[in-house]
């Protein structure tokens, strides 16, 4: 049957993939008001089995975007890690026990749940915020660039041509391996429709009436978030560098019958000489099991025996795991879900074209799924370049914005590989015997890479380098990954002075304590008051301002604040914080103060609405949860200090409280005025 052109469309982004990636960037166009479609080459949403770790930073994110609790109730939580090795017979035992996160990094700890919910979180954000859904059983065919209009700001540079499949066609083929007389799903062509998904299977109706048309989409941005083998990459002639290895891993999930004492902890246990296997327990009593299946005394190289994937299936993983973990038993009777993988650890050699057309997640680096890492990268991708592009189509930033997607995210996977290198090859080689074998892997050097590897997986380490939009000293072009993104007028370079708080680091996520509404006592998280809708926020930590040189200090940010030749006015247009927020936490007893103590500027006036009650906080006792002690925990000086968060949560400046003109500065460096802004309007829903 031959294909026909229906329609030719314009829109200002096109994401393609609905993966993580793709669903972190399609919520932040629809929390943004951005007009966005999101397109699937697949009929159905997520398969069973796909990754299963959220580490501390992507819950915070999750919260931020209005879904943290979620995640939070619904997952099953991981507390303990127990390293099992052989001793000196050979025999496995648990050595040693250590924390699954670092007490203390972050409000919240690993989990583990199934990919398809957390999808369905971000389809149900996407609907509730904007309309916004997922167009399912479209395949793009071809991709243009017009490379005159990349610096156009109204032009739609891009052309992308797409067919609408059939059904079947939409359909990825199962292998349909049996066990134990049931048919279960497999990773190796990953399809599945979940359970609530009564609104996509409706859909699908649709997809048949569409069937084998084609359109024509005009785009502004595109964003490919199209997997490992990703079409979007393969269009704009960028690759992935890197190697694969010869371990080969399979993957069982299953509800396990084990003598095994720490089935429900996540567990790396090594033996003597069958490899290695982790452990990591899930949701409704499943248990994933990550069982090495090449053997670790030779490498290929040197004639050791190199498992055949098309010979694996769940039997070949269950034997391999139950000789690792011998002399405890392990069957089971149900089985969720299998893949074998090799792995390989890759990263692109650039993220975008013209700044028009990016790639994140699997399109631009892939890594063994061990370390926890590839779905959490992946969403931090398109969390970092989502606000980013919705900035500049609104016209409240330059362009220059853009290239800081590729120097900050580019570090990180560059980082992450050199990362699950050495964590593979300590998690795929055999243990030493002794100290003198030094070709067998160091337990207690594994132990100290696994808490190391703690620290790095669990998202908090994320430091971007200067730039444009980070405040850091240092030379922009070595910060992140080699990409310019220096200031283009340097008298507008500002540099922060970390001493003033010096656990509010410059390029990390703000950390939380909890802080004080001045207003009503109620006691909130300071990332609580930071959701991610696009604005940027300005902290400043008035101190005790019940003594007068406070007081001062204060009075003057108020009215330089409030000038009108001031950035609020310049660059906000509106004073009620929609593009910059200000807010103020304080240390004064808080019975000793009001509201009325701050300028206007941190109590925005509405003669419909009255006052502002949400943007003065205090540094005090609460009632029922304690005390968050943030000046002290922060190590803020006592005069307090100035600080530029980004919508991601990540800290721009840090500065003095009596410089304002640096503040005004930083947002100089990327700003566009307000006048002559477009207006968005929020049009989304297919």
């Amino acid at each position: 049957m031959g294909s026909s052109v229906t329609a030719e469309s314009t829109t200002d982004v096109l994401i393609i993939g609905a993966g993580p990636a793709g669903l972190m960037m399609a919520t932040w166009m629809a929390k943004c008001g951005i007009k966005t479609r999101i397109i699937d080459k697949r009929g159905s949403k997520i398969f069973n089995g796909q990754a299963d770790g959220l580490q501390c930073r992507t819950l915070e994110i999750l919260d931020s975007l209005g879904f943290g609790t979620r995640a939070w109730q619904e997952s099953n939580h991981m507390l303990e890690i127990c390293l099992w090795n052989p001793d000196e017979q050979g025999t496995i035992h648990r050595s040693d026990r250590i924390p699954d996160t670092i007490p203390g990094i972050s409000r919240f700890q690993q989990v583990v749940l199934h990919q398809g919910r957390i999808e369905r979180w971000f389809l149900d954000c996407m609907s509730e915020t904007s309309g916004l859904h997922v167009e399912r059983g479209v395949l793009p065919t071809k991709l243009s660039i017009d490379e005159s209009a990349v610096e156009d700001p109204d032009a739609h540079p891009i052309t992308i041509h797409v067919r609408h499949l059939t059904e079947e066609e939409a359909t990825p083929k199962q292998s349909s391996t049996s066990t134990n007389g049931q048919a279960v799903q497999d990773g190796l062509f990953r399809s599945n429709m979940s359970a609530d998904d009564t609104a996509e299977l409706i859909k699908v109706a649709e997809l048949n009436k569409k069937a084998n048309t084609e359109e024509i989409i005009h785009a502004k941005y595109v964003l490919g978030a199209d997997g490992a083998h990703s079409w979007t990459r393969g269009q704009i002639g960028l690759k992935l560098e890197g190697e694969s290895t010869d371990y080969i891993w399979g993957v069982l999930d299953i509800v396990p019958i084990t003598n095994f004492p720490d089935i429900r902890m996540r567990c790396a246990i090594h033996s003597a000489s069958n490899g290695s296997v982790m452990v990591i327990p899930r949701e409704n009593k499943l248990v994933r099991l990550y069982i090495q299946l090449t053997t670790t005394e030779k490498t290929a190289a040197e004639g050791g025996s190199k498992a055949d994937r098309s010979k694996i299936d769940p039997d070949v993983i269950l034997q391999s795991a139950q000789r690792i973990m011998a002399p405890y038993t392990l069957t089971y009777r149900k089985l969720d879900w299998w893949t074998a993988y090799q792995i390989g650890q890759r990263v692109g050699t650039q993220f975008s074209a013209y700044e028009r057309v990016f790639l994140a997640g699997d399109a631009v680096h892939t890594h063994s799924p061990k370390a926890g890492q590839g779905m959490n990268v992946s969403m931090q991708d398109s969390f970092n370049l989502g606000w980013k592009v919705a900035s500049v189509l609104k016209g409240i930033s330059s362009r220059s914005i853009l290239k800081t997607y590729q120097s900050e995210r580019r570090k990180i996977a560059q980082d992450l590989i050199e990362f699950d290198h050495k964590f593979s090859r300590l998690f795929s080689g055999r243990p030493a015997k002794d100290v003198m074998d030094e070709a067998g892997i160091n337990m207690e050097g594994f132990k100290e890479a696994f808490v190391k590897g703690n620290m790095f997986a669990s998202g908090i380490a994320v430091d971007y380098g200067a730039s444009t939009i980070v405040a850091q000293p240092g030379d922009p072009a070595n910060e992140g990954d080699g990409t310019d993104v220096a200031i283009s007028d340097p008298k507008l370079r500002v540099i922060s002075n970390q001493v003033l708080a010096p656990s509010i680091e410059v390029g990390k996520r703000i950390p939380s304590v909890k802080i004080l509404s001045q207003a009503d006592a109620r006691p909130w998280h300071l990332q609580e008051r930071l959701p991610s809708n696009g604005t940027w926020r300005v902290l400043v930590f008035a101190g005790d301002i019940t003594q007068p040189q406070q007081k001062e200090r204060i009075e003057r940010i108020g009215a330089a604040f409030s000038d009108t030749e001031a950035f609020l006015t310049r660059y906000t247009g509106d004073k009620f914080g929609s593009v910059i927020e200000v807010l103020a936490i304080h240390n004064a007893p808080r019975h000793s103060v009001t509201i009325f103590e701050f300028p206007e500027v941190f109590r925005n006036f509405d003669p419909v609405d009255g006052y502002d009650y949400e943007k003065i906080f205090v540094d005090d006792v609460s009632y029922h949860e304690g005390h968050g002690e943030i000046y002290k925990n922060f190590g803020i000086v006592p005069e307090g200090c100035i600080v530029i968060l980004r919508p991601d949560q990540y800290v721009s400046y840090v500065g003095s409280i009596d410089d304002v003109d640096a503040v005004d500065k930083f947002f100089s460096g990327f700003m566009l005025p307000a006048t002559g802004r477009p207006v968005v309007k929020q049009v989304n829903g297919h």
